[in-house]
């Protein structure tokens, strides 16, 4: 759909934005600790794996969409437990995974390209991720609930960590394989599929794409519904979002 897909946001392009951002956001709100691995904090998420799908799928800017709406969808649900600071390291590593992996491979769609994108993907999410927990994660847990909470949190898998070694264990023994074991799992469900997916939302456009009457009028007003349509669910997903975390 990337390459023939016509106007960029076209009508099967934004259903498939939606599609994949209601998978994401899914996969979002349900995940979980490995608390024999790593610190408990860090919880998996299987929802790299849509966003990933839909960046090689859709492009970069659609892989980005996907990631914004993701993480809306589960403020509206699930609410925010770190006044929005996780959720920004959330959006920040996914970007850089994603975005970074859709716009290589948009210039080579090729399964080497899709090695190049991944691997680049990847390398940028670990350095985000590190970037993240070092100058915003920790430093706001530090000053919720101070390094002693913290630490505890560490010592069951590295009851040597102590506040001035603390970024060692944890930057490069815990963030560090963590991310690439998340991008690890994305790339490894992506790579199969994602040229299937990519055949059927190509179909998919072919049928509901309207056909021009002449002068295009009609397309440019099925176009420009579907856009304030999901602009509008979009605005729906940030006051709900805003709502449950300053009224509720």
């Amino acid at each position: 759909m990337e390459q023939n897909g016509g106007k960029f946001f076209n009508p099967a392009r934004i259903a498939a934005i939606a599609m994949f951002s209601a998978l994401a956001g899914i996969l979002y709100i349900f995940n979980f600790p490995m608390p024999f691995a790593f610190p408990g904090f860090l919880e998996f998420k299987f929802s790299d794996i849509p966003v990933l799908i839909g960046s090689f799928a859709l492009g970069p800017v659609s892989g980005a969409i996907i990631v914004v709406v993701q993480i809306l969808i589960k403020l509206v649900f699930t609410g925010t437990s770190t006044a929005f600071v996780g959720e920004l390291s959330d959006l920040l590593t996914c970007c850089a995974f994603s975005v970074t992996a859709g716009l290589i491979y948009s210039k080579k769609r090729t399964f080497k390209g899709a090695l190049i994108a991944i691997a680049s993907g990847m390398a940028a999410e670990v350095a985000v991720a590190l970037l993240a927990n070092r100058f915003i994660l920790v430093p706001f847990f530090v000053k919720q609930y101070g390094w002693s909470a913290i630490i505890g949190m560490m010592l069951k898998l590295f009851p040597e960590c102590t506040e001035q070694n603390f970024y060692n264990y944890y930057l490069w023994v815990s963030v560090l394989p963590f991310n690439l074991l998340r991008c690890i799992v994305a790339a490894l469900v992506t790579l199969p599929v994602y040229k299937r997916i990519s055949v059927i939302l190509n179909k998919f456009n072919d049928k509901i794409t309207p056909k021009d009457d002449g002068d295009g009028k009609k397309a440019k007003r099925v176009n420009l519904a579907v856009i304030l349509t999901f602009a509008g669910l979009v605005a729906l997903l940030i006051t709900f979002a805003l709502l449950r975390y300053f009224v509720f």
